[in-house]
């Protein structure tokens, strides 16, 4: 019998890259279940979808009640309980001073948070940052600097959008030059390519995911904060990735104490269901008038009763404590291995958005090959060059525990 491996190159284009070659018939808890058998340790989490692990019984169970009722209506013609309660979850959660917009994936997310800047703000300009991952349809793709790769035979791309560099600090006393850097380089670009009264936003993710895990230095946010209230600039946050409880807090932005304007969240927020929300400041989001923006399938019955109940189990399992604790323990075993595997030059993160950086892009691959056949899945990102651990939220010692036993015997033969 053919494998789903096989069966799929026949009908796939193969646009549609892949991380391995695994037919899954399972998703439970941590684990992946193969169609030869295998129990795989899932540390990619669908791509930091699956927070709550597979087929969480609570989430399962939500949905199951949802589809008694309805499956679709849309957004743009009724109203629907789920759909009106997860926004009114969402504003609590976020300060009370908030409205929300729901579509079905980050990049849509990401492009309907500029819009609505562009729209009220009514200026052209964006500012992006280097090294950011932001999505792959058109405006996404224009503000994301992570590859060329995602930009190769696309342009010309969105007009009108600006880069400068993310600041990566290698130890806390280089914190206040890399954000210098950046800041120096924001004025640069002010003298002389675009007057701030002709930008709209800075969009930019408070932990970088795709472009290598990047923890920025503390004060780093707080500075752009200024620099946007100084010249009336919005200033956005992709928290696609690192919201939703993944860095410790709900989202990330809350680790800096830094309030955006706008921020989007998407991947863990539908508990698996495809979903994402612009998150916005009252005063903005009321702005944003009828016909500006819509979309079928935003706000999809299935998908919010998903997200209410993702949210709950978040709160009552304190998985944000769990985050933490478990991401602590996490790291400083890293820390070891490094201090016993001179290829790990960098380990940092912020609760389970962990990465570790290796000094040899091709060991990567060779890492992430031996931890699968061992049993534990593991994706890259960076320049190729990282190895990002993305365990679900309710993650257990002695599955952190697994994948470091399988991690020191993958280095070791390595070495």
């Amino acid at each position: 019998m053919s494998t789903m491996y096989e069966r799929a190159k026949k009908v796939f284009s193969p646009v549609a890259a892949r991380a391995t070659t695994l037919g899954v018939v399972k998703s439970e808890g941590s684990y992946l279940y193969t169609e030869d058998g295998r129990k795989i340790l899932d540390f990619a989490s669908g791509v930091a979808v699956n927070n709550l692990g597979g087929r969480h019984p609570r989430v399962v169970k939500a949905i199951e009640k949802q589809l008694e009722t309805m499956i679709h209506v849309g957004h743009n013609v009724v109203y629907n309980e789920s759909y009106v309660e997860l926004g009114e979850k969402l504003v609590e959660l976020t300060g009370g001073d908030t409205m929300v917009y729901f579509s079905n994936s980050g990049a849509e997310a990401n492009e309907g948070a500029m819009k609505c800047a562009k729209y009220v703000t009514g200026r052209p300009g964006v500012i992006a940052f280097h090294n950011a991952f932001h999505g792959r349809t058109y405006g996404a793709m224009s503000i994301t600097g992570s590859s060329a790769a995602y930009r190769k035979h696309y342009e010309p791309l969105m007009p009108a959008v600006y880069f400068v560099d993310y600041p990566h600090a290698l130890t806390p006393a280089d914190d206040d030059a890399a954000i210098q850097k950046t800041v120096d380089e924001l004025h640069e670009l002010f003298a002389t390519l675009i007057d701030p009264s002709q930008v709209a936003c800075m969009i930019l993710e408070p932990v970088q995911g795709e472009g290598g895990y990047i923890v920025p230095p503390k004060n780093f946010l707080k500075t752009l904060r200024q620099i946007c209230d100084e010249h009336g600039i919005l200033l956005i946050f992709d928290e696609v990735q690192c919201g939703m409880g993944r860095t410790g807090t709900l989202y990330a932005h809350e680790q800096f104490g830094v309030k955006p304007d706008l921020f989007t969240s998407a991947k863990a927020l539908g508990g698996g269901i495809p979903l994402s929300a612009i998150i916005g400041k009252k005063e903005i989001m009321e702005k944003w008038q009828p016909g500006a923006h819509g979309g079928t399938f935003g706000g999809n019955p299935l998908a919010c009763a998903a997200a209410l109940e993702t949210l709950k189990v978040i709160e009552d399992e304190h998985l944000l404590e769990n985050c933490q604790k478990m991401g602590s323990y996490f790291k400083e075993a890293l820390y070891d291995l490094q201090k016993k595997y001179p290829l790990i030059t960098d380990v940092r993160g912020l609760g389970l958005m962990i990465g570790m950086q290796l000094s040899d892009p091709a060991k990567v691959k060779a890492i992430r090959t031996k931890a699968l056949a061992k049993g534990v899945l593991l994706l890259d990102c960076g320049k190729h060059n990282v190895i990002r651990f993305i365990a679900p939220l309710n993650v257990s010692k002695e599955e952190i525990d697994f994948c470091l036993k399988v991690l020191d015997e993958c280095f070791e033969e390595a070495a």
